[in-house]
Order: structure tokens, then sequence, then C-alpha cells
């Protein structure tokens, strides 16, 4: 070893005095949690990096008593360890400095989150292996994904034991080789209780606290995500350095397009159900904005939907661009973007043909691979609301359109009948002007119409009506010709406004007619509440905010006497009004209730579909208080539904004993028998067990009225749990059975009422003596998880199916119990109601290996 260290020295020495040393390489197995074999991994890669003629060593590496583990650190070279005094006491730490001495090829680093003792070169283990790397040696390490510093918190939240010693992320994402060690929750919770992670006597509360299978699953979903996040950074790496710009379809990105409109909470929520058909998809809203900075988005609704975006896991970007197409394309092809979901135009049907296409016909044309979803929503084609507004037959665009198209035809049309005069006479002349007459009426109604028809007159008298250049008209059927022109032209405008009217009209009143349809089907399927009713009613008519008030009349006054206060109910928007006469529109319901809208005054036909909401809203809040009094009854029907039962188990439960009692008192006082001392003894049992038996009953069906009433008495103190299991178990004597116990010392004192407690540990053991089998007796033991501390009740019986461990907690269920004679099924419905009446929880989960845990949760006592 001697000539080996001065050979790497020499080599270190020799290599600084030439180029930098390159950093080496980090490889890191990533883990859900302990057991997965990640030390098991490492060990292996060392192996085979061995085979093939590296130099490794094990600068580090805890087998924590798992044999297969053990095994395979033979045949590899060792790093002794650094030995640490603390406080009285010896550790072993990575020797970095032998390492670096060393200067191996590989290094094997188990730990990587671990905290050195303090002392030693450096805080933290991932701080040993920086400096290795920075050496130019190639490390192999292992971690946890619970010591990610992101994930702290959310590892606490899922498990509940918080996580000291943590590795920073970056330092995890700088690896090179991130290689995840996957196992599911339940091949790891079967290796546990082979006994191939933890000892023995650990295992029973490793099962039950840390390694639940709802734990391990959460974890491994934890590794899962932050692994495709890394494998995903690598991808998006990649793309930039070799300037790829195509979509690769390695994970579904989706991008929803936000204008701020009133539609894109119906986009988004789309958008993220097309993300969660692909597992792990991602989902991102983006808004652009022009570069001048003037946006019509509404920042209220934009801030509300980056809420609800962010509330659905995705993620809210803001990108500047003055052609809104070519940005969305730009920022999705960005992001390596798979889908891309846009709404339906809210423009008129009349102006998108006008002003040609539209965003999302552009974005088709130039989207390339990626998938353009138009998705219709109940905004589309109407962009200021639900309702088309009364503005006459014709929009102010299509008047102006037409004026302009009248000013234009009139002189072209007149220029092109003198260019060519050949053949052609005056009724030819009126044909052609009453075409572009029809052509005004058609675009801009019937004013524009009107001008354009007396225009073409003029024009016609006085260019190609003789005396030609005069106003006069010289024959009178050119002067008829001319007056059935003018007439013809108003009556088709007349009629071409008339339709255009009706049109305007009828889409309006369908609108109308579906928008009442749907919201009174919502009200009579109850799903009318107040707050959506509301909102629809403010969208519907383009309003700031809509309230629902009420009126405090004063006392004693007649139904007519003045509100002398109201109060707010329900409302939408912003800066909802508290006062009727705030309010732009006020709509009374009734002599109490009023509909407040704020924004802006509304026509005489709104106000008309406005009434219908009020009314409307009248009826939702008499059902919501309709379902508050069903609600406040429930407990009432309970009541009775229980008092139902316990006359059903009373009238044989009850009475078993107590016919017992009675039968064994009345062969004791009979003279007609005589009784010896054997049969005297035997008869008096019987009738203390009864009548034992019936006081338990009676006891069950007290505390279970008292808790139905909230009228049961606690009174919590810290208590420990080993004095509490002890005098419950003094208690069951009477039932016989062999009870294992296991309360260990450090197991803090809880905060519960130990008369109540106790009463809970008996009736869950006798529970547990009724279905073990010989020779397995139950188990009780305890341990802490978080601030809490959790008394297991472990049989082996033959356990509960899954749909039935809900079941089981209802009074006077007894699921397969083998002796139906001995109670009303009151015990686990009991203990649960007593134990949340504490404070704590009572939960039933299978056993490993077979049977049923019961496990009591409860606050631990504060100081301990």
């Amino acid at each position: 070893m001697t000539s080996g260290f001065a050979g790497n020295i020499e080599g270190m020495v020799g290599h600084s005095e030439g180029r930098a040393v390159p950093r080496g390489q980090l490889r890191i197995y990533l883990g859900a949690a302990a057991g997965v074999g990640k030390t098991y991994a490492m060990l292996g890669e060392g192996h085979r990096r061995a085979e093939r003629g590296a130099d490794v060593v094990v600068a580090f590496a805890e087998a924590h008593g798992r044999q297969h583990t053990a095994a395979l650190l033979d045949g590899l070279e060792i790093v002794p360890r650094a030995r640490l005094s603390y406080r009285g006491a010896t550790f072993e730490e990575m020797d970095v400095d032998a390492v670096l001495a060393r200067r191996p090829q590989i290094a094997l680093v188990d730990e990587l989150a671990h905290t050195n003792v303090p002392g030693s070169r450096n805080a933290k283990r991932w701080q040993d292996v920086e400096e290795l790397l920075d050496a130019g040696i190639d490390v192999i390490s292992a971690v946890n994904i619970q010591h990610l510093e992101s994930l702290n918190d959310v590892v606490e939240q899922i498990t509940g034991v918080p996580q000291r010693e943590t590795v920073p992320d970056a330092v995890v994402r700088a690896a090179d080789q991130v290689e995840l060690v996957d196992m599911t929750a339940e091949a790891l919770r079967r290796r546990m209780a082979h006994g191939n992670i933890y000892p023995p006597e650990k295992i029973d509360a490793a099962l039950t606290n840390y390694f639940r299978t709802g734990n391990l699953t959460a974890l491994r979903e934890l590794a899962l995500l932050w692994l495709a996040d890394k494998v995903d950074e690598g991808l998006q790496k990649y793309r930039a350095e070799h300037d790829i710009r195509t979509t690769w379809e390695a994970r579904e990105r989706v991008v929803v397009a936000l204008t701020g409109g009133p539609e894109g909470d119906t986009l988004i929520r789309r958008a993220a159900r097309i993300a969660a058909r692909a597992s792990g998809g991602d989902l991102l809203a983006v808004h652009v904005t022009k570069s001048d900075g003037l946006t019509g988005a509404n920042p209220a609704n934009l801030a509300r939907q980056r809420q609800l975006v962010e509330s659905l896991g995705g993620s809210y970007h803001q990108v500047v661009g003055d052609d809104i197409s070519e940005a969305l394309l730009t920022f999705a092809q960005a992001e390596n973007a798979t889908q891309l979901v846009l709404g339906a135009s809210r423009r008129p049907w009349l102006l998108a043909l006008l002003t040609g296409p539209g965003i999302g016909s552009r974005t088709i044309r130039d989207s390339g691979q990626i998938d353009v979803h138009i998705v219709t929503h109940a905004h589309a084609g109407s962009r200021w609301g639900l309702l088309p507004r009364y503005r006459g037959g014709i929009t102010l665009r299509r008047q102006a359109a037409g004026y302009i198209l009248a000013a234009v035809l009139a002189p072209l049309v007149t220029v092109l009948l003198a260019s060519f005069r050949s053949g052609a006479n005056l009724t030819s002349d009126v044909l052609v002007f009453l075409v572009a007459v029809i052509a005004v009426a058609v675009t801009g109604g019937f004013v524009p119409a009107l001008l354009e028809a007396v225009a073409g007159s003029l024009l016609l008298n006085y260019y190609f009506t003789p005396p030609i250049h005069q106003w006069t008209i010289a024959e009178a059927n050119n002067a008829l010709a001319l007056g059935v022109f003018v007439a013809v032209g108003l009556v088709v405008s007349w009629v071409v406004d008339i339709a255009a009217r009706r049109t305007k009209q009828a889409v309006r009143a369908n609108a109308e007619s579906e928008l009442l349809a749907t919201t009174a089907g919502s009200i009579l399927r109850g799903q009318g509440a107040l707050d959506a009713l509301l909102e629809r009613a403010r969208e519907a008519f383009g309003m700031r905010s809509a309230s629902l008030l009420e009126s405090k009349a004063a006392e004693g006054g007649a139904a007519r006497v003045p509100a002398v206060g109201w109060t707010v109910l329900a409302s939408s928007g912003e800066r909802p009004v508290d006062r009727p006469d705030d309010a732009d529109v006020n709509v009374p319901i009734s002599d109490s209730l009023s509909l407040a809208l704020a924004g802006r005054p509304l026509p005489a036909g709104d106000r008309r579909v406005l009434g219908a909401f009020a009314t409307y809203a009248g009826v939702a809040l008499e059902q919501e208080r309709l379902a508050a009094e069903a609600e406040a009854a429930k407990p009432i029907a309970a009541a009775d539904r229980m008092r139902t039962a316990l006359l059903a188990a009373v009238s044989h439960d009850l009475r078993t004993p107590l016919a017992s009692a009675k039968a064994a008192v009345t062969s004791l006082r009979s003279r007609d028998v005589r009784l010896d001392a054997a049969d005297t003894e035997e008869l008096l049992a019987t009738a203390d067990e009864s009548l034992d038996r019936l006081t338990h009953l009676v006891e069950n069906l007290l505390d279970m009225s008292r808790l139905q009433a909230g009228a049961l008495s606690l009174f919590p103190r810290p208590a420990g749990l080993d004095e509490i299991v002890a005098r419950a178990l003094d208690n069951l004597d009477p039932f016989g059975g062999d009870i294992d116990v296991d309360i260990p010392e450090s197991v803090p004192a809880v905060l519960a009422d130990p008369a109540i407690l106790e009463r809970v540990v008996v009736n869950l053991t006798e529970n547990a003596l009724r279905y073990s089998p010989a020779g397995k007796p139950p188990l009780l033991t305890a341990s802490v998880l978080g601030d809490r501390v959790e008394l297991r009740v472990i049989d082996r019986g033959p356990g509960i199916p899954e749909q039935d461990k809900e079941r089981m907690f209802v009074p006077f269920q007894r699921l397969g119990d083998t002796d139906n004679t001995t109670g009303v099924g009151l015990g686990l419905a009991l203990s649960r109601g007593l134990t949340e009446a504490m404070g704590g929880t009572l939960t039933a989960e299978d056993t490993p290996g077979g049977g049923l845990t019961m496990t009591v949760s409860l606050p631990a006592a504060p100081g301990d």
C-alpha cells in the first residue's frame, strides 16, 4: 500500500504540473425508500467496472445487516474509514483524505445525503463527493427521494416524518447519470415482512408506519416524476445543442392559449383532461401580449385562470408578440409541445368573413407537427356576452361598408355605362343601377341603399336620359322608368333591412331560450348554486358584478315597511354592490329579495330576460335553504334509524343474558329441586357472568347514546400507554386468552381520557382475541409518527375483506362473527366514536401475512 500511495502522489504532482485535472463523473442510484436495492445496485456496478479493468474502491458503504448486500463487498477494495470522537462516543465516517491519496478511478460512496459527525472535513457527505469529483475521481453513489431538499416538506406531509438529512437538488441534477432503482410498494413490503430490510423487532412498526402502502406508492410516484423531469432536462439540452426545432413526442406537452376572455376556464379544463390522458403529461398556459403593452384582456380573468392552471398542476407563461399565431407556435416549439388548444373565435361570422382568416386558421396552417385543437365554447361568435344586443337589424360596421360601397358604386357604374354605350338603352342602364342598389342594400341596409337609389336616379337623369347632360326628362316613359327604379330600390332596401332585423331577433330569441332553458334545467336538477347562477347572469349581460340582496325589515312592521338594511347573500364579479340604489340595474324578486347588477344600463329587452334570472335566483336560494334544513334533519333521521336498529338488537341480544340470569336465579330459589354445592356454584357463576355481560352491553348502549347526543364527558390529560394497556388487560380476565404486549419505553404519553381509552383498548382486544387462532396471540404495540402516537392491536386471524372495512364500524354490524349471541355489534362503532371524541382516529388495515390490524392514533402529550 505504501508504494501505491507514493505512486499516486507522484502522479498527482506530475498531473498538476501539466493540464488541469478533468472533473470526475457522478452516477447516482435513486430510490423511493430504504430497501429497494440502491446499495446493492451500486456495489454490483462496482463489480462490473472492476471486471472490465477499472480501479474501483469502496469509499463508504453500509450493508445495514443485509446479507446479500454484505456479500457484494467481498472482492472490492475497501478504504479504511476515519474514526472520530464526539461527546464520548466514537463514530466512523468516510476518510476523504485516504480516498484522495489512494486516487482510484472510481469510488463507491453510499448515503449521499448523510450528515457527517462534527469535526469531519465537511459537514455533509455530498460535499465530500464534490471534492472527489474535483480531484478527477468518478463517483457512484445512492440516495432516496425523500432526502432531496425540494421535496422535504412534501415527504413530511405524506409520511408525517421530517427528514433532517437532505441534499440540494442541484447536486443530484448535476449528476451525469441518474438511474432509478424501482420496486412496487407491495414487493417492498413483502421484502420487509421477510426480514430482508430491518431486523424482526422493527418490522411490524415499519410496516404500519413509514412503510404503509400509500406512503410507498406516493414516494414511488415522486421518484418517477422527479426522474422524468431530469430526463426531460437532458432532452431539452440535447435539442438546444443540436439546434433541433422539430417536435419530438417523447412526452405529451399540452399548451393552452388564453386571451383573458370568459372562455378561458373551459379551455384550461379541456387541456388538462387532454394532458391527463397521457401519464406524466405537462400542462402549459400561455397569454400573448402585444409589444406596445396594449391589451384587451381582462386582468381579473387572467389572474383567476392562472390560479386554475396552477391548481391543476400546470404552469402559466406570458410572451410578447405582435403576431399572436406566430408567438404561440414559437412558444410551443420552444417547449417541445405536442398539442395546442385554442378557443373557437368569439368574432361574429360576418366579421370573420370580412376580416379574413382568424388566429385559429393561421395557427393550424403553420402548426407543422403540433396537433391543434379548436375547442368550441359558450362564448363562440359573441365577443361581449352570451346574448346578442339590440342594435338594429344591420350592425354599424355593415352600415359603414354600405355607405362606402354606395359612394364607390354610383360613379363607377356611371363610368362603366358611359364607356360602353353602344347598343344600350335606358332600360339596361336602369337595371344595372338597380343591381347596384340591391348590392348596397344587402351590405348596408335601408339608408345606404336609399342614398344609392337617389344618387342613381340623378345620374341616370343627367347622363343617360334625353336630353343628355340636363336635369329635365323629355319623354314620359323615361320618367316612369326612373320612378319605378327609385320605388323598386326603396322596396328592396326595406325588405333587406326587415329581414336583417328579423334574423337578429331570431338569433337573440334562440340565445335567450337556450340560456333560460339551461339555467332552468340546472335549477330543476338541484345544480343551481347561487354563485354559479349569478356568474352566468353577469356574463350573459356583460356586467361587472351581480349580487343577490336580502332586506332586513323593520321590526313590528308590515310586509311593505321599507327595509332598514341589506345583506349580500351571494355575488359574482368585481366590486359587487350591497344596496339596490347603488346598482345600475335592480330587479326586485320579492318584498325582501332583489337582484342587483353593476356595469351599465340595460335595454328593455335585456331586462325581460333578467327578470327570469331573478326568479331563478329566488328559486335557487329557496333550494339551498331547503337543502340546509334537510341536512339539519339528517341527524334526526339517523337517530331514528339507530333507534329502530337498537330495538331490533335489544329484542334478542339483551334478552339472552337476562334470560340466563333469570333462569339461574329461579333454579336457586326453587324448593322442588335439591342442589348440591357444585350445582349451586355453577348457577351462581352463570348468573354472575350473564349479569356482567348484560352490564357490559348496557354500558356500551349508554355510551353510544351519549356520543350520538354529544353529551359524553371527557377529561383528557397526559397518560402513559403502558399503564392504560395494563389496566385494560386486567379487565380481560373473564374472557381469557394470551396477549403479547410490546410498548417501547421511548413512546411518549398521549393526550386522552384514560378511562375512555381503556374502554377502547378493551373492546379492540376482545375483538382480536375472538378471531385469533390458537398459538397466535394478539399483539399490542405502539410507535410514534410525527406528533402523534399510534397504538396497534394486531391479530393473525382471517382478516376482513377490503369492502367491509368501513362497514364494520357501523353500529349493530357483526361481520362474520363466530358467535352472534355475545353482543349487539357496538364494540368497534363505539371504539371509533370514543377515539374520535378524544381527537384521534381508529382505522383498520391488513396485517402482513394475514389478519387485521386496528390502529388507534392519538395526539402526543405536550412536552413529551
